[in-house]
């Protein structure tokens, strides 16, 4: 889906050329998305196959193991090879390196055979094969199987070998992709594109994504999310070469993280029983526990009295007066928006239904003491339905919930308000979640956070425009305004206060709705857009509470959402 946002390109300048290094024409699943992002796009080309002639295909992590017994090393990470066999079948579906056949985008391409000289942990290309690369008039190489590289055919590229770094460190050669930010429960897994122009160079970052790591004890699931959600990399970045140019590319890249060198190696079996001792129990008890009862979060919402929007202009201190708004069994309120109309506050919200696995959308009126009318449901389609947020233009009430789960983004407007809604328009079809729309100094502006799959957490800020309400949305020049989870995904609409516009956002990275951000947009029109953060909305109401995502200010109140953990039988 995101990918598909970078298939056009406006410059007439000639069609890049991109090679591409394998060890086979069996691929990642990952690595063939990538490809085929390029073959479907109109301004490059796949134009070489490089195949390394001395690539091995190595036997089933069994029977490596069982070898490993008789070789020294090998019997220092028997464990972890035994444990990797199994943890694999747990690798949510569909996976992302698993190999595929790739002949289908790789076989008209011109090959080039090559025998690298090993060195060291790297690979040197001879001298025929340099030769026959230099007169190829190549723009990109894409490396994707092979050793690192070393030596002069870094340089065989006018924009160097790109290639995927998995993990916050400048080299990912030996290192189980992903595996130690799972063992050492860090928040956050990153993936880099990283380019290589010359040997003894540091490494450049073309761009970078934060993900949130899949904790537990089960590495393998730690993968779908950050390789999938970074293929669009490649096209995007290709996009920006082929209609800015390679300096506008080096303008905005970043050094290489470098990370912890003590963790550059396949875990030892001391290391793999110290972290299994502590984990398996807890996984174990939550499978099999005597009670069948699951830790849930339940989200609920409160609200208050504010003549001024402070939780969202400086870092709040005061949070007391808060009501809540009690929810019946089996459901849980989020996602709260504010709206006024003829001199009274509406409060929508999604009320999630936990039977059904889905939300809905529901309303009620919010009397003077802070106190809520009658819940009625205003939405209820056969798909999840939430973050309802409502808006008036030119003397009609639209409504833009979040409808993920239908693959589209759609206007509704109120018929019968508020418990009436038509279907106006479809205004984008993609994986958008939170879309909120904001109309400013005339130009319609629509912030949203994009998926690369459905069920995966946001990572992928992005802003688009349109000059009406429902008319044709256009990529924002500036797009991703976000590639990290601690920041990609809306928390609100944005509020206006003394000539400033004030944007919370979502902090995703140690779970979901850890924490809201603000901020503030300093500069927003159809060629520019550029905001600096303000502070953070920690989730410290009460002992129980341990996330926040959702802020509205409207009319004298100030709502929010809140999440906390509790235990639920399981039906």
């Amino acid at each position: 889906m995101i990918s598909e946002l970078y298939f056009h390109s406006e410059s007439e300048a000639k069609p890049l050329s991109v090679a591409v290094m394998v060890d086979s024409f069996r691929l990642a699943a990952a690595f063939r998305q990538v490809l085929n992002d390029i073959a479907k796009s109109d301004f490059a080309h796949l134009a070489l196959v490089i195949v390394n002639k001395e690539a091995t295909h190595p036997a089933s992590v069994a029977s490596e193991s069982l070898g490993g017994w008789r070789r020294p090393k090998g019997r220092r990470s028997i464990v972890y090879d035994y444990f990797q066999k199994h943890d694999r079948r747990r690798e949510y579906g569909p996976s992302a390196t698993q190999a595929v056949d790739c002949s289908d985008l790789l076989g008209a391409c011109a090959r080039l055979d090559v025998s690298p000289v090993a060195e060291g942990a790297g690979h040197r290309f001879p001298g025929d094969a340099i030769s026959a690369l230099r007169g190829l008039d190549l723009d990109v190489v894409l490396r994707f199987g092979f050793r690192p590289l070393r030596g002069e055919v870094l340089g065989i590229a006018r924009c160097g070998v790109w290639t995927y770094h998995y993990g916050a460190s400048e080299l990912n050669s030996g290192v189980p992709t992903l595996f130690w930010e799972v063992v050492h429960d860090e928040a956050c897994s990153e993936v880099s594109l990283q380019a290589s122009t010359r040997e003894g160079a540091e490494n450049v970052v073309l761009c970078r994504s934060i993900f949130p790591t899949v904790r537990g004890v089960s590495p393998s699931r730690n993968l779908f999310q950050p390789i999938w959600g970074s293929t669009h990399m490649v096209i995007r970045k290709l996009n920006e070469l082929h209609q800015a140019g390679w300096d506008s590319l080096l303008s905005q890249s970043s050094p290489p993280s470098h990370g912890r060198p003590e963790l550059q190696h396949i875990p030892t079996n001391r290391e793999m029983a110290a972290w299994l001792t502590r984990h398996v129990g807890e996984e174990l008890n939550t499978r099999y526990n005597r009670w069948r009862i699951r830790r849930t979060d339940e989200w609920r919402i409160c609200i208050r009295r504010a003549d001024f929007p402070n939780l969202i202009m400086d870092t709040p201190k005061d949070k007391s007066d808060f009501r809540w708004l009690p929810c019946p069994a089996g459901h849980y309120y989020a996602d709260p928006m504010l709206y006024e109309h003829e001199g009274h506050v509406w409060i929508f919200f999604e009320d999630y239904i936990y039977k059904e696995a889905r939300g809905r959308l529901c309303c009620a009126l919010v009397n003077p003491d802070g106190t809520f009318g009658e819940v009625s449901v205003c939405l209820d389609l056969a798909y999840h339905l939430s973050y309802p947020f409502v808006f008036d233009h030119e003397g009609e009430i639209f409504m833009i919930p979040e409808s993920v789960a239908s693959g589209r983004v759609e206007l509704w407007r109120a018929t019968r308000f508020p418990f009436d809604w038509k279907l106006e328009k479809v205004l984008f079809e993609g994986l958008c979640v939170d879309t909120t729309p904001l109309f400013h100094h005339g130009h319609w502006y629509f912030f949203t956070a994009l998926l690369s799959r459905l069920k995966t957490h946001a990572a992928f800020g992005a802003l688009f425009h349109a000059e009406s309400l429902t008319g044709e949305w256009a990529r924002h020049p500036v797009n991703p305004i976000s590639t990290d989870v601690r920041n990609a995904r809306p928390g609100g609409g944005v509020v206006k206060v003394d000539g400033r516009l004030l944007r919370p956002v979502q902090d995703c990275g140690e779970r979901y709705g850890r924490r809201l951000h603000t901020d503030e947009i300093l500069e927003l029109t159809p060629e520019t857009y550029r905001a600096r953060r303000l502070h953070k909305i920690e989730a410290d109401w009460d002992r129980e509470s341990h996330g926040i995502h959702t802020y509205g200010f409207c009319a004298g109140w100030e709502v929010i959402d809140l999440v906390r953990r509790r235990d639920r039988r399981l039906v």
